[in-house]
């Protein structure tokens, strides 16, 4: 089996890979791990790779070109097919479900982002899967990929003389970040959303929230469930039902 890793940490995976069962698979040929730097796909001098967030707000966003020349050159490394995943704590929760099936993969993708995220356009365009390993916080998604790594790498023919335990998952409530965008801002045809260059701060806020809260409505109602709503969000969730809905009807995708 194959992964291609896409980080800005190469040097942080390739050392923590010659250890224990993730080594011992490389060791034996039973895994690869190639590593692919956004850093290298970059054009000015500094080697940028970030951006400040439309909308304003604190940290930086993950711009979409080094990103996407860097995935694609993972891509197209190998002429067998991948699917490309993205470690994001707005993923679905990573289970031993989802580990069984890419252990049976010949090939995967992995994009590790930082700071606040990638440009939500380069998920739309590029990403097939999104997932997170737990509620929690990290710096990036490398320690995602390494617990990805190990937790496949055991389940493969060759690595381990005896069968090993489940996924052991932590949790806890809260909700799901609201999307997040930088320059430029058309990317094939996908625009910021205009309320972020609207310079309206409270309105900003208020559809970040709206974002937040639907996100979450969609992806892990079950945080919801242990989630207080106060009469604000209980108003932004339900815009936001009503213009999924809408948009469910409708042929342009929800924004």
């Amino acid at each position: 089996m194959r992964f291609d890793v896409v980080t800005l940490f190469p040097d942080m995976i390739a050392e923590a890979i010659r250890h224990g069962v993730v080594g011992r698979a490389i060791e034996r040929g039973v895994v690869k791990v190639a590593l692919w730097n956004p850093r290298d796909y970059t054009e000015d001098r500094h080697r940028t790779v970030d951006d400040r967030p439309y909308g304003g707000g604190p940290g930086m966003v993950m711009k979409v070109a080094p990103l996407r020349l860097a995935l694609q050159a993972a891509r197209h490394a190998v002429p067998m097919g991948a699917k490309v995943i993205y470690l994001s704590p707005q993923g679905r929760l990573l289970n031993q479900a989802v580990i069984v099936r890419w252990s049976q993969e010949a090939r995967v993708v992995l994009v590790a982002g930082r700071y606040e995220g990638l440009d939500e356009r380069l998920v739309e365009l590029e990403i097939d899967e999104e997932w997170s390993i737990g509620d929690y916080v990290l710096s990036g998604g490398e320690l995602p990929a390494l617990v990805v790594f190990d937790a496949v790498a055991r389940l493969l023919p060759g690595v381990l003389g005896d069968a090993e335990s489940t996924l052991r998952e932590s949790h806890m409530s809260g909700l799901l970040d609201h999307p997040h965008y930088t320059r430029p801002p058309d990317v094939e045809g996908l625009r910021v959303p205009d309320i972020l260059s609207s310079g309206n701060h409270a309105a900003i806020e208020r559809w970040r929230r709206k974002q937040s809260l639907g996100r979450t409505w969609l992806r892990r109602p079950d945080l919801l469930a242990n989630y207080s709503l106060d009469a604000e969000e209980r108003q932004l969730l339900d815009e936001f039902k009503r213009e999924f809905e809408i948009a469910e009807r409708g042929t342009g995708a929800f924004r």
